[in-house]
């Protein structure tokens, strides 16, 4: 039998007159100076922040289109990119000034043709495409690979991924769905999780350390503490928001509950147990601050090899993380 844990222990004015004509001149000019002073700042610091937001984009007109682009990556072949109305959209600069755009359609039937893959292998002398996605990451490192096999002299784009940390405290209720609960009686939980993430804007994978408890109710003398490894993708993946489906791959339970015997006889159980559940939840994360979020969880919908008591899961918990 599994127990599920998740530990989340939550978390006067004094005015000076003076009537002297030759101070009010001075005090006059001196605010004068002031304000211009203030003014050639303001006007120094927008030109700056202007400067600064238009830095590394350049215009260009392909195909009759005035596009402003990013240069991510700069040799034989350059690749350049930019977002329009939500939507990523990447080019390829050749040596000549050749401007091309790489492109993913879909056909009637909503099949991806993939017609990217065919115009690099045209471009870089048929280095394979077949594994190649369509994103920023993956044609950068293609791209890159080109030119470094042509250029000893080339420097390369790529930076190796860095892992990065988030803090997350959550707090919530459940009925808990793989423990027999006649009475579908409902219990509160805390946890607390460390998730790791590819270190870029938006993350799309990530694994997560998560410890949770879920405490005793009332008519329902049961509760448990899990230590839970899992993984988390994001369906939806926006720089405010996201929506992503997680599965809990380990567990150790720590198990409290009592019971009555057939004999009416108090029996109270203290267990341990590792298990593989497979456990499947969705939640989503709301940025709310630059490096924070509120978070949504509904962590335990089902599983592969543990079976629901007969009771649909309510395992519902709120909470908030941020970036370490």
């Amino acid at each position: 039998m599994y127990f599920y844990l998740s530990l989340k222990h939550t978390v006067g004015k004094v005015e000076h007159r003076r009537n002297n004509a030759a101070f009010n001149i001075l005090y006059s000019f001196r605010v004068t100076n002031f304000l211009l002073h203030m003014k050639k700042n303001l006007l120094f610091i927008l030109f700056c922040f202007a400067f600064q937001t238009n830095y590394g984009q350049e215009n260009y007109t392909i195909s009759g289109e005035t596009l402003k682009l990013k240069t991510k990556v700069e040799g034989k072949l350059d690749l350049l990119w930019n977002t329009f109305n939500g939507s990523y959209r990447y080019f390829v600069k050749t040596e000549d000034g050749t401007i091309t755009e790489l492109k993913n359609t879909k056909d009637l039937n909503e099949t991806y043709l993939e017609e990217y893959k065919v115009k690099l292998r045209e471009l870089t002398n048929g280095i394979p495409t077949e594994d190649l996605k369509f994103g920023l990451y993956n044609l950068m490192i293609y791209i890159d690979y080109y030119n470094s096999s042509l250029d000893a002299s080339y420097t390369s784009s790529v930076k190796k991924p860095k892992v990065e940390f988030r803090l997350g405290f959550f707090a919530g209720i459940t009925n808990n769905p793989f423990v027999g609960n006649s009475d579908n009686v409902k219990a509160p939980l805390i946890g607390a999780e460390l998730e790791l993430y590819e270190a870029n804007a938006t993350p799309r994978h990530s694994g997560f350390l998560q410890v949770r408890h879920a405490f005793e109710a009332k008519t329902f003398d049961y509760s448990t503490s899990e230590y839970a490894l899992g993984y988390r993708y994001r369906i939806i993946n926006k720089p405010t928001f996201s929506i992503y489906g997680q599965v809990k791959l380990a567990a150790v339970n720590i198990i409290d509950f009592s019971f009555k015997d057939e004999n009416d006889m108090q029996v109270s159980i203290d267990q341990t147990s590792f298990d593989t559940p497979l456990i499947f939840g969705i939640g989503s994360d709301i940025k709310v601050g630059k490096n924070s979020y509120l978070t949504i969880i509904y962590g335990e919908l089902f599983a592969v090899f543990l079976d629901n008591q007969g009771n649909f899961s309510t395992d519902i918990a709120f909470g908030y993380k941020f970036n370490l």
